[in-house]
């Protein structure tokens, strides 16, 4: 083998320390997060320091600010960290895209969602929780990053299913009763909400076939409900 080509190919000690710190920033990163993510949920923003989760994630200030310019910065990090774990906006795009009839992609969509009773960390539950019950005025960085843009994703589905146009207070009607027992489902897979005893053995496909099916049948419902209203304009 050429010499010179042989050299090429092998990755320099500088690429090589260049990934090895690129390796151990994220390491340092996602430390840092859930340390965070752990101490907002218990104590909330206002009373958890930088220094405090520095402490916790056995790093230095410089880290954090390194990685996430500011307390701010990482509250910021942490919500938008904490609406991810229930589904991400990629997922949830590639359930919408799929070249499937919508009254499936609702089935995968709530499979995703209620899957993620026993694997969301209890930490990203709360911190929602303690934003939504006080919002703060990081909120808008979570609804500009997360909320609308999968808000999208999902009344489209529920429009092609209903009939009913997007933008209409009626979609999104339905798009509440639809997302509120999932929620409550994921809430009690973390041992939050009162019922979580009455769920916690049963089978995600199981509950999951029923919401669907409970679903389908408020969505066609209110699709006729909207039709026969037009019709009464006309």
């Amino acid at each position: 083998m050429n010499p010179i080509v042989h050299n090429e190919m092998k990755p320099s000690a500088k690429t090589t320390s260049k990934r090895a710190r690129r390796s151990d920033g994220d390491a340092t990163r996602a430390r840092i997060l859930e340390s965070a993510g752990d101490l907002f949920a218990k104590h909330g923003f206002a009373e958890t320091t930088s220094k405090t989760v520095a402490a916790a994630a056995q790093v230095d200030l410089a880290s954090i600010n390194y990685h996430f310019g500011s307390r701010d910065g990482l509250y910021q990090a942490v919500l938008i960290e904490a609406h991810r774990r229930f589904i991400s906006l990629a997922d949830l795009q590639a359930i919408g895209e799929a070249k499937r009839p919508a009254e499936e992609k609702l089935r995968s969509l709530i499979e995703a969602l209620v899957g993620k009773r026993s694997s969301t960390t209890p930490w990203s539950v709360r911190v929602l929780l303690r934003e939504l019950s006080a919002p703060s005025s990081h909120i808008i960085v979570l609804v500009d990053n997360e909320v609308r843009p999968k808000l999208s994703v999902i009344l489209s589905i529920l429009s092609e299913i209903t009939g009913i146009p997007v933008g209409q207070p009626a979609l999104f009607y339905c798009f509440v009763s639809v997302a509120a027992p999932c929620a409550v489902l994921v809430l009690s897979g973390n041992h939050v909400a009162p019922i979580a005893e009455g769920v916690a053995t049963d089978d995600a496909s199981v509950l999951a076939a029923h919401l669907h099916g409970f679903a389908m049948g408020g969505l066609k419902a209110a699709g006729q409900a909207y039709e026969t209203g037009k019709a009464r304009l006309r």
